[in-house]
């Protein structure tokens, strides 16, 4: 396991420089020379090599701790299929979208979500496709208890726009107390009852909600999860509203932020594997000039586009919102419809009166 900047024993400020400049972690400092480094963090030569003597340093323990683990940390293929077989997933409250899911959001995967913003612009003012919708319908979901068919966890959600609205959140848990309710109902009829003994406040306390404003605050945060998870071990999702926000504006230089968004989506690929849980990036989709016309592309281009295990595409069919799996290891492309009602997202209303109909 990578060791991270903040560990090394070096002032704050110089901390923060190196966040700034996208070193994020000993590797990133292995190859570069003093002299570039005095450049990107605007120090002198020898407090440039002083930091680099310190990473050496680090970076010789850190390895010398960790041999033993590489060593013997091989897995064989039938333990992994095992693994798969157990694996926990979060449901999107859309029996459509959790089918084409495999069962919903799985955990320990990256899965990102995109919003098509190209077709909101084209509907002319309607608020949105449901990207948040679906971070929040999540942060709520993933507390449904294992008796319920839950994973009983707790969510962290990273809000980098300021669009996480607690008020929705309340609504959306008092819906999913009111389908437990219904759920329990049912079960009391056939099998032993199950209790709800959750509150729709009891949900808002277990969502960590961090709100930052800039690129480094976001690097910070990413940073510090680790080490806030091994304290919260009950965290099975963690949300991210959006995570390309602040890498899309005053950005001259594309190769640091590309190293930036390289360590950000090997923090959280790492993360979802060693945490067991879900990460969900919230994402979206601009238009790009080309061949003499513009056509849809991914938020801060195809290098990022890679970064994520799964990637679910939102987007507009008429009067109807879709979401369409673009890509994934192990999930066929498909589209399901789906609706954000008063009680967050559900299967599309159109949709159940054709089930219905047959």
């Amino acid at each position: 396991m990578d060791v991270e900047v903040w560990r090394l024993p070096i002032s704050a400020t110089q901390r923060g420089k190196l966040i700034s400049a996208g070193y994020t972690s000993l590797s990133s400092l292995s190859s570069v020379s003093p002299s570039d480094l005095a450049r990107d963090l605007q120090i002198s030569g020898n407090d440039a090599s002083e930091i680099l003597k310190a990473a050496s340093h680090c970076g010789r323990l850190d390895n010398a701790d960790q041999s033993h683990a590489i060593v013997t940390g091989a897995q064989t293929a039938w333990d992994m299929l095992h693994e798969e077989d157990l694996s926990r997933r979060i449901t999107t409250s859309c029996a459509d979208l959790d089918n084409i899911l495999g069962g919903g959001i799985n955990c320990k995967e990256v899965t990102e979500i995109v919003k098509d913003n190209v077709f909101l612009i084209l509907i002319g003012g309607v608020p949105g496709i449901g990207k948040t919708q679906f971070g929040i319908q999540l942060a709520v979901n993933v507390q449904i208890p294992v008796d319920f068919g839950g994973l009983g966890g707790k969510a962290i959600y990273i809000d980098t726009e300021g669009s996480f609205m607690v008020e929705r959140a309340l609504q959306i848990a008092e819906s999913c107390v009111e389908d437990m309710l219904e759920y329990q109902e049912f079960v009391r009829k056939k099998f032993q009852a199950c209790q709800v003994q959750m509150q729709p406040k009891d949900f808002l306390k277990n969502i960590f909600y961090f709100r930052v404003c800039s690129y480094t605050e976001q690097i910070a945060v990413i940073n510090y999860l680790e080490k806030f998870i091994s304290e919260h071990k009950d965290v099975k999702v963690v949300i991210v509203d959006s995570v390309t926000f602040h890498f899309r504006q005053d950005f001259d230089d594309m190769a640091l932020r590309t190293r930036l968004l390289s360590g950000l989506a090997l923090k959280l690929m790492k993360l979802a594997k060693n945490c067991s849980l879900a990460v969900v990036l919230l994402n979206q989709v601009t238009t790009k000039y080309s061949d003499g016309s513009f056509h849809l592309t991914l938020a801060l281009g195809d290098s990022w586009s890679h970064a994520c295990t799964n990637r679910v595409i939102l987007y507009w069919n008429g009067n109807e919102r879709y979401a369409y799996i673009d890509k994934s290891p192990s999930l066929r492309s498909a589209s399901a419809p789906y609706s954000v009602t008063g009680k967050g997202i559900r299967g599309s209303a159109s949709n159940s009166k054709r089930i219905k109909m047959t």
